[in-house]
């Protein structure tokens, strides 16, 4: 009796391991069971999605001002010099040019949507299996070489008529040009315009590959039956 008992469990152990392998065999593909094709469909269709987010979570008042990871403040030794100027009295002052940079920010992001969407597009094979199997980074570096450049044309004059709007430029820009000059600060940081399109771009990036990153590690999130077979093919 106790024999017959063993054997029935131990039948029915191995009867589930096996069903356990092969289940666990047909769902975990790996990217060379994917066709070229559904590679990079299924990223560009988590990627749209990741861009449609992001662009939706920073174009809008407190986008970035009220996200820690992507408020702009200001850069390098002038960060320090608001520090001492706060403790003077002049925190309003401070506080008032940092909802301003943000808040620029905050509009120039809804004008890159479509370029955004234009790289995701025109994505290459080779591009989406560098992006797949590359780092954490992969994503933020897949969008800035395709589109830091257009997109900085176009976020500039928006950015530069938004902080002219509260009258602080010119001051930024002097103040700015001084401490740059005694090696305080990047000479591209001198310029507000320059300085704040280029973190606007930073945080755009970050948030997509946010995004990405999150499919990634739940691909049951992606908004396409493609898209959940490729990044679950990579858990």
């Amino acid at each position: 009796m106790l024999r017959r008992e063993f054997h029935h469990h131990a039948s029915a152990g191995a009867l589930g391991a096996l069903l356990l392998a092969v289940a666990h065999r047909a769902h975990a593909l790996s990217l060379a069971d994917l066709s070229a094709a559904d590679t990079s469909g299924g990223l560009k269709a988590a990627l749209s999605q990741g861009v449609q987010a992001a662009v939706a979570s920073l174009g809008r008042p407190d986008g970035f001002l009220g996200n820690p990871r992507v408020r702009i403040g200001l850069p390098g030794q002038l960060d320090e010099a608001a520090k001492l100027l706060k403790s003077l009295g002049q925190g309003r002052r401070i506080d008032e040019l940092v909802t301003s940079i943000n808040r620029a920010a905050e509009a120039a992001v809804p004008l890159g949507k479509d370029l955004l969407v234009q790289a995701v597009q025109g994505m290459t094979v080779t591009d989406a299996r560098n992006i797949l199997t590359g780092g954490d980074t992969s994503v933020t570096a897949f969008f800035a070489d395709k589109t830091r450049a257009p997109l900085g044309e176009r976020f500039l004059p928006v950015v530069h008529q938004a902080t002219e709007k509260v009258g602080v430029t010119q001051k930024y820009n002097a103040f700015a040009g001084k401490a740059a000059s005694f090696g305080l600060l990047k000479a591209e940081d001198a310029n507000l315009a320059q300085y704040v399109t280029a973190r606007t771009l930073d945080g755009l990036y970050l948030m997509i590959g946010e995004e990405e990153r999150a499919i990634r590690q739940n691909p049951a999130a992606a908004g396409s039956a493609l898209a959940k077979k490729v990044f679950g093919a990579i858990r």
